[in-house]
């Protein structure tokens, strides 16, 4: 097993992304994804996304849902190529048990509806098992047709906690009331700051349910906060109130548990009131270094809790970002990353629980609900990553900095 780094520190030097709702992106980050084409994997089917199938007549079929199109695309695209990487790998390897896998990923446009009608489509066309959804209020609707299934869900990405509601579902990713939990515990047990403010997205599923696990174990930390300000999806491009008033309020560090897009511009506007805190987000920071037109001098020592940083010296990981630089042009981001792990996290339970191409998609997870809580899998997420029955991954959370231009991370 590999040795893994709970918190990272140093400097180097990558970019990221541009997008939001999810993720990370299309630049360089900790993270770019949506690279272009796989050179040596999937194909493209014009009726049904991308699938990566198998030589001989026993497949099985792996559906994969989230936005390839739209202004969440790059959390997509960045899902899709991990895990068409990993089935190509799977699939050169021999496969699932010595079967190949068909892998089919659908455009939902990071909508709810449509999310749903992509889980039609690919249940039509066969699917025994999905990865996905990308995006939380999308993985939510898809959640319950799924349970009603009785169909596999493994979603690499959905933070809410909703989305592994039921007892067929389970994610890659941290929760969000984790994310906020272990940042405040971050901050209150490293001393980064004894008043704290709190910018969130109140319309946001991903940054409402963060904040409020943050505040409840700032308390625990003996952390202040003397500002918590909102904003919604209808007043998302100016923050200078909300940055006076942590001003005002003598806020050392400000917490901004929502998504890079945004928090470029809370940067962009911090400086010109020359205020100067900690900040410190969650996943969804990972991409800011790749905005458009965003100078990366104002993200200088910004922090942010990550499951994966491809500037890592784990060989496995170093792997990984070679190969998927190869195959897709761009930096692995940690959407590509937990795809990637979400599809070997299938192939072991399907295999753990003696799964056959033949098996119907009910049986397969009635086998797979039990199959997920036994394994372990060594990923590029994590090492020695497992699952308890709630849905939830066993895994530890890593704090990345930027540090002139680039991720590192804070050992």
């Amino acid at each position: 097993m590999r040795n893994w780094k709970k918190f990272l520190s140093a400097a180097m030097v990558t970019a990221m992304t541009v997008g939001m709702i999810a993720g990370c992106g299309s630049g360089n980050s900790g993270s770019d994804s949506s690279g272009s084409s796989n050179d040596s994997g999937s194909e493209s089917s014009s009726d049904a996304g991308s699938s990566n199938a198998g030589s001989g007549d026993a497949v099985l079929k792996i559906g994969g849902i989230g936005p390839t199109t739209g202004g969440a695309a790059i959390y997509g695209e960045a899902v899709k190529n991990g895990a068409e990487l990993a089935v190509n790998e799977i699939n050169a390897d021999g496969g699932i048990g010595g079967i190949q896998i068909e892998f089919n990923f659908q455009d939902d446009e990071n909508d709810a509806e449509k999310a749903v009608n992509a889980y039609n489509t690919l249940k039509d066309w066969g699917m025994q098992a999905l990865l996905g959804t990308v995006t939380s209020a999308p993985c939510v609707a898809v959640g319950d047709v799924a349970q009603g299934d009785n169909m596999f869900l493994l979603t690499p990405s959905g933070t809410a906690v909703e989305c592994v509601q039921y007892d067929n579902a389970f994610r890659v990713c941290f929760s969000d009331p984790m994310q906020g939990l272990e940042s405040a515990k971050y901050i209150g047990e490293n001393k980064l700051a004894a008043k704290v403010a709190v910018i969130y997205d109140s319309s946001d599923v991903y940054s409402t349910g963060i904040y409020q696990a943050f505040a409840a174990e700032a308390k625990n930390q003996g952390l202040e906060l003397v500002a918590t300000e909102a904003f919604t999806a209808e007043s998302k491009t100016d923050f200078s109130v909300q940055l006076q008033k942590a001003k005002d309020a003598g806020a050392e560090l400000v917490f901004l548990p929502f998504y890079y897009s945004e928090a470029a511009l809370v940067l962009q506007q911090a400086a010109g009131i020359n205020y100067e805190p900690i900040f410190f987000g969650c996943d969804g920071m990972d991409g800011i270094l790749g905005v458009d037109g965003f100078d990366a001098d104002m993200a200088q020592d910004l922090m942010f809790l990550s499951p994966f940083t491809p500037t890592s010296e784990d060989e496995a990981i170093k792997t990984f970002v070679t190969d998927f630089k190869e195959a897709y042009g761009g930096t692995p981001n940690q959407f590509a990353a937990d795809a990637y792990d979400g599809i070997y996290a299938i192939k072991a339970a399907m295999e753990k629980a003696g799964v056959t191409a033949d098996m119907s998609a009910s049986d397969i997870c009635d086998a797979m609900k039990t199959a997920m809580t036994e394994i372990t899998i060594d990923g590029v997420t994590a090492n020695a990553l497992t699952w308890e029955a709630s849905g939830e991954p066993s895994k530890e959370p890593m704090v990345v900095k930027i540090a002139d231009g680039d991720y590192a991370v804070v050992e």
